[in-house]
């Protein structure tokens, strides 16, 4: 995406720290012009794209070569611009020098600086000659675009309103049943199989999810699995997933393909279980997982597997007795139901004139989508966002008739091209770069996208704000799947994108110069649409060693997920890199020179070593190394990068005693050792700059209990973990927390004083989680807990509960786990008038005969044990 890589550069340089000073000399010239001819390029970029989508190989190249010019242009902008914050960051002589005067090695690198501007200068000035002679028009309105509107989407606040469940199955409900039943069919003992085949975007896994879900399936069997096969798959990979579900750890990778069969086995052998098989493609794929060792016992106890699939041939071969069960398209009815709720949601029929006449040709619109549920969902998404007659009958007249691939293709592109603008397009492509059917946490997708500068600074809004809405556009357009949401603040928490979505956004991406895939598994290999064209985005899956040395030294992010043993090439213009499940080798000397770094994310990495030069890397807005074993301690200097916006560290840093930065709003750390260095005081000093912090995850052990007093420093926190306490006689008066307080969770060997007294006057708490409370009476007063929905008590013994009429008005869940003398309910629960779910876990002593919970369970509130 050209538009989208000099939008994001033009907009940056403005913010660079390049001044007029006496230290840059001419270069601040040379950076104006560039931007000024930057800006002129975007002039032609919108008549480009349509004669590039029209095939021309000729504009497509040109395009790429504004790209290039461009990615270009920023790194030697960046450049100049790191080393006058290197030289504004220095302290004493040497730093009043180098503020002051120009040291040789600075010179030489002005030169440099100076020397590529104007080569890029004279590459941009062949591109506009080049305009003219591809017939490319100038669209100078494109300069008077000076901001992001503030209100997109319009509709956003009313989100809740319009996300339907996940796991609800339109048209599907007999047949969920259906295979409920056979699944839990206590009368038949052996160990079988059920096959579901239907064309690709007719609901086979959505309907299978629910199945997995359901609480009597989850109740039924003793261990569960769930692996996405795909076309290409290693056999070994199917069954290190499936050991980690169900017996955790990541011992498995270390393993040969015959260990971990043999592993299953043993486990499965003494348990009744479920294994899901989701989008098996070959006939040979049982065979292929059970090649080396049977690793599927033939229990008699009622195990299952349950399998999906587009071919007929697969759904009978597996080699057990199988139910094949074909799964038919929607009829008009339910289609139109599941159409409607996404093209005509509840909350916008209300501002819909002639609602009726959209109804009808609504209809007419649905049956064109063949009974499929994805085009169903994405066509109405799509409509949704045109509320127009016109637009709907010009549609309904001009509707090619076409195959289901054909047809689907051609709502999926219509979807993405009615996208508002770039940014968001960028944001969605981007979505491809996970694996197939992963579910994605959106605070991580949120924060790849800030760093890849998509998300475009709006008036009055942070651009984690502006990204969320981004999130709700897509989900709103059903072009993501909302897998849940957070209850503390109401937003999307996690997502997944279909998998029929996903190709066509990688065939996108690629087309594009976008975003390359290599995925060894599934024969993915990148190719761009110019066999010139540079890639500077990839994401890699299921690789080894060789494959990451060749790739391009231009590369600007670096996804990853599943490359054991990975070295690491040198390179130099990376932004972003996020790497999961994985060993790296050379890391420390790959990452020690990326000055461009902007995101650093290594979840359940190995073999990793940070460079004591963290602190040089002065663009770095994010680094989460959580679950990551680091074989050496985070340099103190991290602290000193004024950019950081998301820390996330585990057991391996020093404590913090002074920060430069203004910006963090995440803060998460871990200490799983008693040895880590950690002094309270120190943690004070640091914690009195945090004026912007958001969220606070700290975990010390020993946690020293004066660790409650420090929120006066912190005003705008919303989300607080605090763990590992040892005893915690008292808490801080209500006033000393952060009155904008949505989420706590807070634990201890033990709590003495009730702590709900003071907890309950937080006026915005949503959601609080409580361990170790072993006071005698725990009391919830009238009008206590205003907006509270979720209350978790662990580890907690009381001999009196006291909840007056009035308390806890909104709460919807309570969950109690581990909880000692604790025999019956207390008749207060009967006051909660919104308590929708009580879940009592291990240990809790509540008879099923208890009248309380009779009474509840009677009134619908559902119950589980």
């Amino acid at each position: 995406m050209a538009e989208s890589a000099v939008n994001a550069v033009v907009g940056k340089v403005s913010n660079l720290a390049v001044r007029e000073t006496s230290f840059l000399c001419g270069v601040t010239n040379e950076v104006g012009f560039l931007k000024d001819e930057l800006k002129r390029l975007q002039c032609y970029l919108k008549s480009a794209d349509a004669k590039r989508r029209s095939g021309d190989e000729c504009v497509a190249t040109w395009v790429s070569q504004i790209r290039d010019a461009t990615y270009e242009s920023e790194n030697v902008i960046e450049i100049a611009d790191y080393m006058e914050r290197r030289n504004r960051l220095k302290n004493g002589f040497m730093g009043a020098i180098s503020r002051y005067a120009r040291l040789p090695h600075d010179v030489i690198t002005l030169h440099k600086v100076g020397a590529e501007i104007q080569r890029i200068r004279r590459k941009i000035s062949e591109i506009f000659d080049s305009a003219n002679r591809l017939n490319i028009d100038l669209d100078a309105s494109v300069l008077d675009k000076g901001h992001v509107e503030d209100e997109f989407p319009r509709d956003y606040g009313l989100m809740h309103q319009n996300f339907q469940d996940d796991t609800v199955v339109y048209g599907f409900e007999d047949e969920y049943r259906e295979i409920v039943d056979k699944l839990v069919d206590k009368e038949n003992k052996t160990f079988s199989a059920i096959s579901i085949v239907a064309m690709g975007g007719a609901g086979k896994t959505t309907l299978v999810r629910k199945v997995y879900t359901s609480s009597r399936v989850q109740r039924h069997f003793d261990t569960i699995a769930w692996v996405t096969v795909s076309q290409k798959f290693k056999g070994v990979d199917l069954l290190r997933d499936i050991m980690k579900q169900i017996m955790g750890g990541r011992d498995g990778f270390k393993m040969q393909e015959y260990e971990v069969g043999k592993k299953i086995h043993d486990f499965l052998s003494k348990k009744r279980f479920l294994v899901v098989l989701d989008d098996v493609w070959e006939t040979d794929t049982w065979d292929q997982i059970n090649k080396t060792v049977k690793a599927f016992p033939d229990v008699t106890n009622g195990s299952r597997v349950l399998l999906t699939t587009r071919k007929q041939d697969v759904a009978n071969h597996i080699q057990m007795p199988t139910h094949v069960h074909p799964l038919k398209k929607l009829d008009e009815e339910k289609s139109w139901e599941l159409f409607s709720s996404k093209a005509l949601p509840s909350y916008k029929r209300c501002t819909v004139c002639d609602v009726d006449e959209f109804e009808e040709l609504g209809k007419k619109l649905a049956r064109k989508c063949n009974g499929l549920p994805l085009a169903l969902a994405v066509f109405g998404g799509y409509l949704s966002k045109n509320l127009n007659k016109e637009t709907w009958c010009d549609i309904l007249l001009s509707w090619p008739s076409t195959k289901d691939g054909q047809m689907m293709r051609d709502i999926l592109a219509r979807s993405y091209n009615d996208l508002p603008d770039h940014y968001l397009r960028s944001c969605f492509l981007y979505v491809a770069a996970f694996p197939e059917d992963y579910e994605i946490c959106m605070s991580d997708l949120i924060e790849l996208w800030i760093a890849e500068c998509f998300i475009p600074h709006t008036p009055k809004h942070k651009l984690e704000e502006t990204a969320r809405k981004y999130v709700t556009e897509l989900a709103q357009r059903s072009l993501v799947q909302v897998v849940g949401t957070s209850r503390a603040h109401g937003w999307i928490e996690r997502i997944r994108i279909h998998d029929i979505l996903r190709d066509w956004c990688i065939e996108e991406a690629r087309q594009d110069g976008f975003l390359d895939m290599i995925d060894k598994t599934a024969c993915e290999v990148g190719a761009s649409t110019s066999q010139s064209m540079i890639s500077y985005r990839a994401s890699f899956q299921n690789l080894s060693d060789q494959v990451l040395q060749a790739a391009t030294p231009n590369l600007r992010t670096l996804v990853g997920f599943g490359l054991s043993s990975i070295s690491l090439p040198k390179l130099e213009f990376l932004r972003v890199m996020h790497i999961a499940n994985s060993d790296l080798k050379n890391f420390s000397l790959a990452i020690g020179g990326c000055i461009h770094l902007r995101c650093l994310k290594l979840r359940r990495c190995g073999n990793v070593t940070l460079p004591s030069s963290i602190g040089k890397l002065l663009y770095l807005q994010i680094i989460d190394l959580r679950e990551t074993k680091l074989e050496s301690i985070v340099s103190k200097s991290l602290w000193n990068i004024p950019t950081l916006r998301h820390v996330y560290l585990g057991s391996a840093f020093s404590s913090p005693r002074s920060v430069q930065h203004k910006e963090l709003q995440t803060l998460w750390l871990t200490s799983s050792s008693t040895g880590t260095e950690y002094r309270y005081h120190d943690m004070v000093k640091f914690f009195k700059k945090m004026r912007q912090l958001t969220t606070l995850f700290l975990v010390m052990r020993p946690m020293n209990a004066k660790m409650m007093n420090i929120f006066a420093y912190m005003p705008h926190l919303v989300d607080i973990h605090l763990a590992s306490f040892g005893v915690l006689d008292k808490l801080p008066e209500s006033n000393q927390f952060p009155q904008r307080l949505r989420h706590l969770y807070l634990e201890a060997d033990i709590i003495e004083s009730d702590p709900m007294p003071i907890l309950e006057k937080l006026p915005c708490l949503v959601v609080l989680e409580l361990s170790g409370y072993k006071g005698r009476t725990m009391s919830f007063s009238a009008q206590g807990f205003p907006q509270l929905q979720e209350l978790k008590l662990d580890r907690f013994s009381t001999k009196k509960w006291r909840i007056k009429a009035g308390a806890m008005a909104k709460l919807s869940h309570l969950t109690l786990w581990l909880c000692k003398k604790i025999n019956k309910l207390p008749k207060g629960f009967l006051h909660l008038q919104s308590l929708k779910k009580l879940k009592l876990i291990s240990k809790t002593l509540i008879s099923g005969d208890d009248s309380t919970l009779k009474e509840l369970e009677q009134r619908g509130c559902q119950v589980e044990r």
